[in-house]
């Protein structure tokens, strides 16, 4: 993504001046070096503020105190954008910005008044970077780790801090908080292009066919479960059409698809006439003894799991309450212990103190009982009631409710028939009643249908069947893993090219980018090391500086990479400096003799610094805060200063410190 700084603007309080602006060439390593104090640490706060940081970072005291807008000028594809945020006072931030949009920015306002917010900003910001509206979990509006991608996650690749740009234990900016860090283990897979848009929306897709397909196959997984109860009634009906003589008795056993087939037929049919007789009549009355009997041997079984049932509680009941008792008596025989630890041979008795040999037997007695109850307390406190007795308890349980439904079933088939023959009875079977039978009937038979095989439902489940297991093989053709360790592949293969220029121990071991770690693994001839295992603050920056640059190597190799192309370090040198004392800043004479090993280190990176930003073509752009002067880094190529902050001259102007 093509997104560099081309300068900063700090607006100050006081009126009677103009805004102070700091200008960047593109695609260049722009140098700002100067003294402590001078606000260097400043510039990434401010950068990272007017991008919408959460919360402000800006020094307190001179810089805020006397500055009332910050702002940077950014170059995009789109032009130039002026961002600038208001200081928040006491509040940690504000959602007061000021945004400014041209092709070529060359004035700068003198004043500003907001003119949008930091919501829009971040939306700006995201839509420059093209990044995906879906979020990691298939879905839309989550917040979180499985939030969609956003400008403000690409932070870590654009900020090197001065406490993370030599730090062993953390690589990138701000994960040493675990909602950036997760947040950025993440996205790194769609960072490296390893998910594109494409595959996230696919992956969308599939989520929501899941989450449909989970909820129809439940729908006919509800519908099956009632099946023995419509069973009844379907039987019930069928049961009835028989006596009325509409359906011939058949000897075998027919299947539910072919009692609704017949039943269909009721319906079709224009010639219906009544077919009572004695056979109906007797058929129901046989089908009511078997009815009967099957009702007595279901109560039977329901009575034998019921009973089980009650000697389970019983004995769980009986345990709790044998621990209960064990431990009142326990209770009760504590104070026997307390009276024999305070009796002895010259007073035996522990209240009066007086000899008396019959409250010391006593006191054994009770001494006794208390060692006993404690025994069997001991010897019982393993007796807990296994788990296999509860797995018992559920498979009883369970049982319990299927033998109950069971007689459910029947009693409802019973209750139909009995009904039937007694209206039979009554109204002798009449026409009526055939007529009333098949208007019941053909309403029933729609909810019997949808319980089919052949139903809508199952018809659904299937296609949704079908569409899941294409999506998943279309995701699997395109290998996330392996697309993932390709790229991973080239991040170190072109950190391992820039190890050898800089100031690092083995520079020829190969080192793995560990994403799920977000750390740096060195790979040993003997053993593999994280880089909090190694020593040295030379080997922790060179390793930082050579993975972040190799990282942005392959942004800019990508075809449309989200991550902006610059990068911001500050203090990079501080392994090295200062060097003579604590307080002296680094200003280093032109002779030959004071370019000693640790300047030879400091201009070794900017040199690869340099060598990489031409090799982008002016496509990457580098910030580097450091106290160095221009003696370790001048007449490079590619790297450019801006005027040194020494002896007055610092990022807020010293004619700003007058009273406002």
């Amino acid at each position: 993504m093509y997104f560099q700084i081309r300068g900063i603007v700090l607006w100050p309080r006081n009126k009677k001046f103009q805004p102070r602006k700091l200008r960047f060439e593109l695609g260049k390593v722009n140098v700002i070096s100067g003294a402590s104090r001078t606000g260097k640490s400043a510039v990434i706060p401010i950068i990272d503020y007017c991008l919408g940081a959460s919360t402000c970072s800006i020094p307190v005291n001179t810089i805020r105190k006397y500055c009332e807008w910050f702002g940077i000028v950014v170059a995009t594809e789109q032009g130039d954008k002026l961002l600038a945020r208001k200081e928040p006072g006491s509040q940690r931030s504000t959602n007061d910005m000021f945004l400014l949009e041209a092709e070529n920015i060359t004035k700068i306002p003198s004043r500003l008044s907001k003119n949008t917010n930091v919501i829009a900003v971040k939306r700006l910001l995201d839509d420059l970077a093209n990044l995906s509206n879906l979020d990691f979990s298939g879905g839309e509006d989550v917040s979180g780790f499985d939030g969609r991608p956003a400008f403000r996650d690409l932070a870590a690749f654009t900020f090197q801090p001065q406490n993370v740009v030599a730090n062993p234990d953390v690589l990138f900016f701000k994960t040493n908080t675990y909602e950036h860090r997760e947040k950025l283990r993440k996205i790194f897979p769609y960072i490296l292009g390893a998910v594109t848009s494409a595959l996230m929306a696919k992956q969308f897709e599939l989520n929501r066919a899941r989450q449909l397909l989970r909820r129809k196959e439940r729908e006919l997984r509800d519908a099956q479960d009632v099946s023995a109860r419509w069973l009844a009634d379907l039987r019930s009906k069928y049961s009835e059409a028989q006596e009325l003589g509409l359906i011939p008795k058949l000897e075998d056993e027919i299947s539910r698809n072919q009692m609704i087939k017949h039943l269909d037929e009721i319906i079709a049919r224009t010639d219906l006439t009544l077919a009572v007789s004695t056979l109906t009549i007797s058929d129901a009355l046989s089908e009511l003894n078997d009815l009967e009997s099957e009702e007595r041997v279901v109560s039977r079984e329901l009575t034998t799991l019921r009973h089980r049932l009650e000697e389970m509680n019983r004995m769980r009941t009986g345990v709790q309450q044998y621990q209960t008792a064990l431990s009142v008596q326990r209770g009760r025989l504590q104070l026997s212990s307390w009276l024999v630890s305070h009796a002895n041979d010259e007073s035996d008795c522990p209240m009066c103190g007086s000899h008396n040999d019959s409250a010391k037997r006593k006191l054994r007695v009770l001494a006794h009982r208390l060692e006993e109850v404690e025994l069997a307390a001991g010897a019982d406190k393993d007796k807990e009631v296994p788990a296999a007795f509860d797995r018992e308890f559920q498979r009883v349980t369970a049982e319990v409710d299927s033998v109950t439904e069971r007689l459910r079933s029947v009693q409802i088939r019973k209750r139909a028939l009995t009904s039937r023959s007694k209206e039979a009875n009554d109204q002798q079977f009449s026409a009526k009643r055939t007529e009333r039978f098949i208007g019941n009937i053909e309403s029933s038979l729609d909810l019997h249908r949808k319980l089919g095989s052949d139903s809508e439902l199952v018809e659904e489940v299937r296609m949704l069947k079908e569409l899941v297991q294409t999506l998943e093989g279309e995701l699997r053709e395109q290998d996330i893993e392996a697309r993932k360790h390709k790229a991973l592949r080239i991040i170190n293969t072109n950190a391992g090219k820039l190890l050898p220029y800089l100031d690092v121990e083995n520079p020829h071991d190969p080192i793995s980018l560990e994403v799920n770690d977000l750390t740096i693994k060195v790979l040993g001839a003997e053993r593999d090391d994280y880089l909090s295992e190694i020593g040295s603050g030379s080997n922790w920056l060179s390793y930082h500086l050579a993975v972040l640059l190799s990282l942005h190597q392959f942004f800019l190799g990508q075809r449309s990479s989200p991550v902006p192309g610059f990068l911001v370090l500050d203090q990079p040198s501080q392994v090295y400096f200062p060097k003579p004392t604590v307080h002296q800043d680094i200003i280093l004479d032109e002779e030959p003799k004071v370019r000693d090993e640790d300047v030879e280190a400091v201009r070794k990176a900017f040199e690869v610094m340099g060598n990489v930003v031409l090799q982008e073509n002016g496509n990457l752009q580098l910030i580097v805060l450091d106290h160095a002067s221009s003696v370790v880094w001048g007449e490079i190529a590619g790297v450019v200063g801006l005027p040194e902050w020494r002896d007055g001259t610092k990022l807020v102007p010293m004619e700003w410190f007058s009273e406002i």
